[in-house]
């Protein structure tokens, strides 16, 4: 889910923007380049896209035949040996895990499946059967030799996914690899991890309208920016309500609880892979612990909005506000 959207401008200027929009890793993919012309600018997008599609390959964890989906049959089993790129992806992984005291956590696909944002769940789960639901998560219990290049999951019945981060980094690699091959300005937005380089044709930055939840219809603030990336989870569609309060589909893979008091989180980071991983992060860690971590880190920062939607920002962001 995502409340961003591309202001660009294009009229008047020999460089062409062109934009191609598909769905990919079962999700909305746009692929926007700089180029001369149409024909050289859909030759990189084609690039792109079979790298995001190598990725999913990769890390797909509904793919029986990846490399993740062998990790999580071995489960409790053997070590399973795995590309030096998957490896490098899960030691990152455990690094934010880290990062945020375990908020997030790619073993968080291990948890049981027990709260329905659909509308069809009256009452809470019972205590013991949300605390049992993450018996299996703990990125602690994943473990990674770089010398052999194997990952073992230590629990049976143990998981792991990239849901959260895998976007972000398909959305690196496709800038990486279109960088390298000359393209001097684009973005992928991939679901609404932005990934951005270079500059309009015009010579002005790429801007983004981030769109205030309480009202889809309206944008509370746009931004320029420059060579990185910006995320934005929201979580105002998904959510139930219990003894007055309000719980979100965004669960804390440390208790099994759904987040609350957040309703959107938009991190600016140089990377979309980090920024995805935080977004999703500052839901379960809270406000005022979300925003605390954000300002220690260098080159993140944040903007929140509450279930009040009252807004709040990390230290050194400027809004312009529409």
């Amino acid at each position: 889910m995502f409340f961003i959207s591309l202001i660009v401008s294009v009229q008047g200027f020999s460089q062409n923007i062109v934009k191609r929009t598909l769905k990919l890793m079962g999700s909305r993919f746009d692929i926007t380049v700089v180029a001369q012309d149409s024909v050289e600018a859909n030759t990189y997008i084609d690039l792109a896209i079979n790298e995001i599609s190598r990725i999913e390959k990769l890390i797909s964890s509904w793919d029986p035949n990846s490399q993740t989906s062998a990790i999580n049959k071995n489960a409790g089993i053997k070590a399973v040996k795995v590309d030096s790129e998957l490896i490098q992806l899960i030691e990152r992984a455990k690094g934010i895990s880290k990062l945020t005291d375990g908020a997030f956590d790619i073993s968080y696909a291990s948890m049981d499946k027990i709260w329905k944002f659909d509308g069809t769940m009256k009452q809470m789960p019972p205590a013991e059967e949300i605390k049992n639901s993450v018996s299996k998560v703990g990125y602690q219990n994943i473990l990674v030799d770089k010398d052999k290049s194997t990952v073992f999951l230590k629990l049976k019945g143990m998981k792991i996914g990239f849901g959260g981060i895998g976007k972000g980094y398909a959305a690196d690699k496709a800038k990486e690899l279109l960088i390298s091959k000359g393209v001097p300005a684009g973005i992928i937005n991939a679901s609404g991890d932005m990934n951005t380089w270079g500059k309009q044709p015009n010579g002005s930055d790429w801007k983004v309208a981030i769109t205030n939840p309480m009202d889809k219809n309206k944008a509370f603030a746009l931004l320029p920016i420059q060579n990185e990336a910006v995320v934005t989870s929201g979580n105002y569609e998904k959510y139930v309500n219990f003894n007055g309060k309000r719980y979100t589909h965004i669960i804390d893979p440390r208790t099994g609880y759904p987040s609350s008091g957040i309703i959107s989180a938009t991190v600016f980071a140089p990377k979309a892979e980090l920024a995805d991983a935080l977004a999703t992060s500052v839901f379960v860690m809270g406000k005022e612990v979300g925003l605390n971590r954000i300002n220690q880190l260098p080159k993140i920062e944040c903007i929140l909005i509450d279930d009040q939607g009252n807004i709040f920002t990390s230290n050194n962001i400027e809004i312009n506000t529409k």
